[in-house]
């Protein structure tokens, strides 16, 4: 088996992450690729005689930035480069910028030299067309970059002078570098200042924070003063210990964050994004889960010697989450958690 990158965990299977499908739909019969830009030859290529190049088989891992790995994906596709070879990259090109057909137009960006080398066009995963929800028709892989580099729904290339860096990396404060390897998951330059965590803590109306990153926080022991912590952007915060008892995280995202020995009990969350987060050792005693992001989310963490770290979760409530690694779902239900509406 290959070697995983630092806190990262293996699962057999792919979860669903990133862009949601496009509100307007897809439609294969008529997608195009375009690669514009810095190029002396553009291109516009057709589903139809892409299927018709040399396409061939690439197995490579894939590395989520919310902890998950899944090991040895079978790709069908062919490398960016060929491609690339035909437009023509000018000289003073230096960077690839990828554009999905979405609602928001979600991109990414790499630096030209590890395009060319590591991102493939792929139209099938697995022995099968790609889904729409996986980034079918057509979408990038690069192996070597956490999974956001991988664009789905491709639909034009542009060859640049300037980085432009792409949609999780603007919203989301992402590395633009991206390499699991140096576990490069967040921008450090974008950590939130002290005094701003300072004024979360002291808060009682959280509607000033609302929309805004609050990146790497420092919230242990943390009781909040309002019970109302629904839209609160926490990422890789640690709310160690926290005391927060019936609160409710309504379309938050509190992605791998650390809630181990946090007070949940009673606590609710809808709609909220919960992947990579940590609730070891803490009490989610009759908390209810629903429509939830549950990629790399772990209620248990084991140690040397056989000590587990696991969570309290009898009258735990799951309706409904997508990504739940294998080993947890088993944790959960061995535990008395209720799990309802789970895919597979």
């Amino acid at each position: 088996m290959s070697e995983l990158p630092p806190g990262q965990v293996a699962t057999a299977r792919l979860a669903v992450v990133g862009e949601s499908l496009p509100a307007a739909g897809l439609d294969a019969s008529s997608w195009t690729l375009e690669i514009t830009g810095l190029v002396a030859r553009p291109l516009r290529l057709g589903l139809a005689e892409l299927k018709t190049r040399n396409l061939r088989e690439r197995m490579a891992d894939i590395h989520c930035v919310t902890g998950w790995s899944r090991r040895g994906v079978d790709m069908v596709g062919l490398p960016l480069a060929e491609l690339l070879e035909e437009a023509g990259p000018l000289p003073a090109s230096a960077f690839v910028r990828f554009i999905a057909h979405s609602s928001r137009a979600h991109d990414t960006s790499l630096p030209l030299a590890i395009a060319a080398a590591d991102t493939w066009l792929v139209l099938a995963m697995d022995g099968a067309p790609l889904p729409p929800e996986h980034g079918g028709p057509l979408r990038t892989v690069t192996p070597g970059r956490y999974f956001y580099k991988s664009l789905k729904w491709l639909t034009r290339i542009e060859l640049l002078e300037q980085d432009r860096p792409g949609y999780w990396e603007r919203e989301s404060a992402y590395h633009n570098d991206a390499d699991p390897w140096r576990e490069q998951r967040f921008d450090a330059q974008r950590i939130t200042p002290a005094a701003t965590v300072q004024a979360l803590r002291d808060a009682d109306d959280f509607n000033p924070f609302r929309g805004t990153v609050i990146l790497k926080a420092r919230l242990g022991g943390w009781q909040p003063r309002s019970q109302d912590l629904s839209g609160l952007q926490l990422k890789y915060c640690s709310l160690r210990n926290a005391k927060l008892a019936g609160a409710y995280f309504d379309g938050a995202n509190l992605s791998l964050s650390n809630l181990e020995g946090a007070d949940l009990v009673g606590s609710r969350f809808i709609n909220a994004d919960l992947e990579g987060a940590s609730f070891a050792g803490a009490d989610l005693s009759g908390a209810v889960m629903r429509d939830v992001a549950l990629s790399a989310t772990r209620f248990f963490r084991d140690f040397s010697g056989g000590r587990r770290l696991a969570a309290k979760v009898g009258g735990l409530l799951i309706n409904g989450a997508s990504g739940l690694l294998e080993e947890q779902r088993e944790f959960l239900l061995a535990a008395g958690a209720t799990l309802q509406r789970l895919p597979g």
